[in-house]
């Protein structure tokens, strides 16, 4: 769910890094010396699992896991994903230089969403509210992927209209098959190591 250099329009790709550079620094500020490790990792974690693409038609369906990232990082997931992306793309051209602001957006904002939903777990009691919670949140973070993937290339025009139909048909396994990950992935965690869900502040 990457776009690529020249599909965007320039005020689109333009505005993208503006507003990317804008949440970056504001929640950048939120990190201490002890969230980067863990940062690190989770940013690793986006990294691999963003590289292993399974083409369909005109485009292509991996897994994201920025609902995980959201979950674990909270407000430090955005920086994590801006890096993550940032890397794919001068590694290995996953995406496009000019579009790493969009990219960022589509894949960080739910991200952050993601960890907004899996915190309402805590005003609930009932037993594995985590792990729900937790699939919930994953879902969510490909759905939002999607929902401003479709916009971003509907506001560059009529032809790519049918192209994020298809990438949104694409991703409904993908939304599935993250939230049941994530929601193990939570349900582990709250069981050996329940700190780690603390969001990152």
């Amino acid at each position: 769910m990457h776009i690529s250099d020249g599909v965007l329009l320039a005020p689109v790709w333009i505005g993208g890094y503006v507003i990317s550079a804008s949440i970056a620094a504001v929640t950048n500020r939120k990190m201490n010396p002890e969230d980067i490790p863990k940062t690190a990792v989770m940013t690793s974690v986006f990294f691999i699992a963003s590289l292993i693409h399974i083409p369909l038609g005109p485009t292509s369906a991996h897994l994201i896991l920025n609902g995980l990232v959201g979950i674990i990082l909270g407000p430090l997931a955005f920086v994590s994903i801006l890096l993550g992306l940032t890397l794919q793309a001068l590694l290995f051209q996953h995406g496009g230089i000019t579009t790493i602001g969009a990219n960022s957006l589509m894949m960080g904002l739910p991200a952050l969403l993601a960890y907004k939903v899996f915190n309402l777990h805590q005003r609930f009691h009932f037993k594995s509210k985590e792990g729900v919670f937790g699939a919930i949140a994953g879902g969510i973070g490909v759905l939002g992927g999607v929902l401003i993937l479709a916009t971003l290339l509907v506001t560059t025009g009529s032809e790519f209209i049918g192209v994020a139909k298809y990438a949104a048909v694409a991703h409904l396994p993908i939304i599935v098959i993250e939230a049941l990950i994530s929601g193990f992935v939570v349900s582990f965690l709250f069981k050996v190591k329940p700190e780690i869900l603390t969001g990152g502040v």
